[in-house]
């Protein structure tokens, strides 16, 4: 008898602590495991929206595998660029500035620092404004994109 007992005891001390866990306020044992699997069905979800992230985290750094991080910003009359990257890049200034003469952007103002980082916050403007065509953010950021890209590779293949 006391075997039995102390198993019905063990049984109920672990439907508890599944209750406890899975924050269910279920009384019955059938409605704790029903809980208790609704719960393992919303934990396997998470998990799977999760390795999502992390699958286009690692795609997003596949795309750009350097630890340079590029905004660009519309103003009222001109674009605000910044590129920053947590080690010196030596030579990166060359590809930038040969993306925004290609780009037409007139360098309006900037300031880089190329020593232990390398920092550029440039607002850059239109050389021909008479046409009265704005220069699209996004093209510009793209453009830096795959300058920094073409760096990269030149850079790779000198080492």
């Amino acid at each position: 008898m006391v075997s039995r007992e102390h198993k019905i005891a063990a049984l109920h001390g672990k439907l508890q602590l599944l209750r406890s866990i899975t924050n269910s306020h279920a009384l019955n044992k059938t409605s704790i495991i029903v809980d208790a699997s609704k719960y393992i069905a919303e934990l396997k979800q998470k998990v799977e929206r999760l390795n999502q992230d992390i699958a286009n985290a690692q795609t997003s750094n596949d795309q750009n595998p350097l630890p340079i991080q590029v905004t660009v910003e519309n103003l009222e009359k001109g674009i605000l660029i910044n590129v920053l990257s947590k080690k010196s890049c030596q030579g990166l200034l060359v590809f930038i500035l040969e993306a925004f003469e290609e780009l037409g952007l007139n360098v309006l103002d900037a300031r880089v620092s190329c020593t232990d980082t390398f920092s550029l916050q440039a607002v850059g403007g239109e050389l021909d404004e008479e046409n009265g065509e704005s220069i699209d953010a996004q093209g510009v950021k793209q453009a830096l994109l795959k300058a920094i890209r073409n760096w990269s590779r030149n850079a790779d293949q000198q080492e």
